[in-house]
Parts: C-alpha cells; structure tokens; sequence
C-alpha cells in the first residue's frame, strides 16, 4: 500500500478544488452541488463549507444513490429515490472521490437527468486514475494519479471511515 495523500493534502486540494469551481462559474451563482453517495457526498458537503467560508454563499448541496441507474449490477428493482434540491436550469456539479471508467459518472447523469433538465453538468473529482471506458472527462481535478488496471485506488474519508488519506494498493493484496 502506499500513501498519496494524507490529511492536510486532502484539504489543501479541496480548497484548490473550490476556488477553481468558482472561478470557472465566475461566482456560485445557479450552482447546486450533488454528491455521488457515499464519499462523493462528504467531499461535497466539504466544497460547500469552503464557498460558505471564501463567499459567504450556502450552495444547495444534495447526496445522489446512483445503484438504481447502474448498468453493470442488479440494480432494476431497487427503489429511485428523489434528490433534496431542484436542479431545474441549475449548474450541476457532481462530486465524486475516484474517476476510473467512468460507469459511475454515466448513471449520475442518467440519474441527474430523470430529475429535471439543468442548464449544464460539470464534474469534480479528487483523484482521476485514468481508464475510461467512456468518453467523460472531469472539469476539476484534484489529482491525477497513473495506475494500472491491477492497482485499485481507496479514498478514505473522516465522515465515512475516521480518517482522511488517500492510498493505492494492488488488487488481491
């Protein structure tokens, strides 16, 4: 296993990440965030609490299940539940910890889309690790990170696992 980030280099990067959204909208405004259950939601209650902090701003923030819309798990008869925001002609930014193939994001925006028709979708990303397998790239990187497909990237994250690191361990060890 080997460490790529720890806590103080997960918060620098969040707030990197957060000034780089802003710039990129030219403010917050029609911004909501949407978190990809489950880390994508902790790291964007995070970016939220930095736009309070820098902009004095509470962006919408919503958590987003994506299973029910997943294309490669038995996922059909799983409940669709609702988002808590309106999204209708709204900025939507997706947060995720991890970009790989990119199947994640692909049900996000079918999700996101069952729910109204917002003016854009941007997508915000601690780590991209590379390997798509579809054509979706991230707006906001936090890091990019080269691995190979027997290499598997685990974000961790204080509201889900107690602590903040970032690590890269190889597959079956």
């Amino acid at each position: 296993m080997k460490n790529i980030m720890d806590e103080s280099s997960i918060n620098r990067t969040l707030v990197r990440m957060t000034q780089e959204l802003i710039e990129k909208n030219k403010g917050t405004e029609n911004l909501v965030l949407v978190g990809i259950l489950t880390r994508g939601s902790a790291l964007a209650s995070r970016i939220a609490a930095n736009v309070k902090q820098f902009e004095g701003i509470d962006l919408p923030v919503a958590a987003l299940d994506i299973k029910p819309w997943r294309d490669d798990m038995k996922s059909a008869n799983l409940p669709k539940t609702k988002l808590t925001i309106d999204i209708q002609g709204k900025t939507v930014v997706l947060i995720d910890d991890v970009l790989y193939k990119g199947r994640t994001v692909r049900a996000a925006i079918n999700a996101i889309m069952s729910f109204g028709r917002p003016q854009s979708i941007q997508l915000a990303v601690l780590i991209e690790r590379g390997h798509r397998e579809l054509p979706i790239r991230a707006d906001i990187i936090g890091k990019s990170v080269p691995t190979s497909d027997a290499e598997t990237v685990k974000v961790l994250l204080k509201e889900n696992d107690g602590v903040d690191s970032v690590n890269i361990m190889e597959i079956g060890s």
